[in-house]
């Protein structure tokens, strides 16, 4: 791994700068780009336009400026630059004048693409060829797209053109169509770790590998964003980086501040939860970035309740399986699924919100309160074996005949319980108890009042799938404790929901 030779070494240089790969054999995770490139070169297939596609940090620029070192390398055109000639090195300064990198966030008009029409013709000055890099090239107005077309589809032979953008699905399909198309996945875990590592021994560093670990999942697959938050912790920790170092400067909580929060949730103890997200917030966790952490951990623990691999974990490592296959199994998947549900709408409000620590401490608090989802699936089951009660003056709702009624409450199901005391000692003088009516078999007629019923019991519960459950066309009964809910032909979304379990 080499470091950036930049003649401009006077000034600090940022170690994603420093440690840019500037070969093929030094970029990371792309190795089906790397093949097809050189075997390019090496076949004499070189096209006139490429667009490199990805996420944020993956390489996609880095690969441009190899290409194109390896194009123009003065040794020949080879499918590794030498980074030795003055073409290699001017292309690493970014001062070479035949290898022309633009920003299209900010060279976005038709003005700047007329200009670079008119600049085509004219041949290299030392170079093999003149090669454009139009970075975030998605950030180009329409009409600069289209002036840009038929220079794109016959550009002269010493031209050559790489977009790079991380939203191809704003650029022209009629630039896409004249564009060799390479689609730059995200950086592997284990890779980021390996080479956070080498720049650490190159930094005369020492570092917890549980450190580098915590930090390539930060990073989310960008080499750039992991490398970023290490130059933050050279700065921050010294000779030495610790996995607490981590934690402190990302503000997230401890991994064990995270699982005891999980136990108070699992044994629906509001009070613990709430007690143990002040604690993490005390030790200098931010309330946003510990519901990430929920969030993600939640993921991992659905992953291991329907059987996943330990290769497919976010946050948790592979020695961590058999205790999430416990917890998972301990929860439910109903339950795991319904606290995703509530963690995903946190995040979401937390970021718009000034309130993040009184919106987490809800969730928290909503999460203790899903333990009332069994009488929900008492009646699911009510209404699967035919005994769905006819109701009465102040008797339960009907349950759910779909598969995806959401967490409703009890409280919900059963309004009764939320009545003062004094309300229920009136209704018990106004009107003698009655005996429950008996059971009424599933049939057409009944089947209607069984469904609105249904979306009473959403209602009542703020349930957003009460909306969905409303749109239907007819409700009857197919057979012996069937209830068919029908749907427009249009409303596909609204099938789908109800028929997920």
């Amino acid at each position: 791994m080499a470091a950036d030779s930049s003649p401009a070494a006077a000034e600090y240089v940022v170690v994603a700068r420093r440690y840019r790969p500037q070969s093929f054999e030094e970029l990371i995770g792309q190795q089906q780009v790397v093949q097809a490139l050189q075997n390019a070169i090496l076949k004499n297939r070189v096209g006139h336009a490429y667009l490199f596609t990805g996420a944020r940090g993956v390489g996609k620029t880095s690969a441009a400026r190899i290409f194109a070192k390896a194009l123009n390398c003065q040794q020949g055109a080879s499918p590794e630059p030498c980074n030795q000639c003055d073409i290699c090195l001017g292309i690493v300064a970014g001062g070479d004048i035949d290898v022309l990198e633009i920003d299209g966030a900010s060279n976005r008009g038709i003005d700047e693409i007329r200009q670079l029409r008119a600049n085509v013709s004219v041949r290299p000055s030392r170079a093999r060829l003149k090669i454009y890099i139009i970075d975030e090239v998605h950030m180009l107005t329409t009409p600069a797209f289209n002036a840009l077309l038929k220079t794109l589809e016959e550009p002269p032979e010493h031209v050559k053109f790489i977009f790079c953008t991380t939203d191809p699905e704003k650029i022209p399909i009629t630039v896409l169509s004249r564009c060799q198309r390479f689609d730059f996945a995200p950086v592997e875990r284990e890779a980021i770790v390996g080479r956070l590592q080498q720049i650490v021994e190159a930094e005369k560093v020492t570092a917890e590998p549980a450190a580098l670990e915590l930090l390539s999942r930060r990073a989310a697959g960008s080499m750039r964003d992991s490398q970023s938050l290490l130059e933050q912790l050279l700065s921050f920790c010294g000779d030495h980086i610790s996995e607490a170092d981590v934690y402190s400067m990302l503000g997230a909580a401890s991994v064990s501040g995270i699982a005891d929060l999980i136990e108070n949730l699992a044994n629906r103890d509001a009070a613990a939860a709430l007690g143990g997200l002040e604690a993490v917030v005390v030790a200098g966790a931010d309330a946003s970035q510990v519901a990430e952490q929920l969030l993600q951990r939640y993921r991992d623990l659905m992953a291991a309740a329907v059987g996943a691999s330990s290769d497919l974990f976010v946050s948790a490592s592979a020695g961590e399986h058999a205790a999430l296959e416990k917890t998972a199994g301990e929860l439910g998947l109903e339950a795991i699924l319904a606290t995703l549900q509530i963690l995903d709408q946190t995040v979401s409000r937390m970021r718009q919100s000034l309130h993040g620590r009184l919106l987490m401490e809800m969730a928290l608090v909503r999460i203790c309160s899903l333990e009332n989802l069994s009488d929900l699936s008492s009646l699911i089951a009510e209404i699967r074996s035919g005994t769905m009660q006819q109701p009465a003056a102040v008797q339960r709702p009907a349950g759910n005949a779909a598969s995806n009624a959401g967490p409703a409450t009890a409280a919900a199901a059963n309004p009764a319980r939320n009545r003062r005391p004094e309300e229920k000692k009136t209704d018990s003088l106004a009107s003698p108890p009655k005996k429950p009516e008996t059971a009424a078999p599933l049939t057409d007629q009944t089947a209607l009042g069984i469904w609105k019923q249904v979306v009473t019991v959403l209602e009542d519960a703020e349930d957003t799938n009460a909306v969905i459950a409303k749109d239907f066309k007819s409700v009857a009964s197919s057979g012996p404790n069937r209830l068919v809910v029908t749907f427009p032909a249009t409303y596909t979304f609204q099938k789908a929901q109800c028929e997920r379990p």
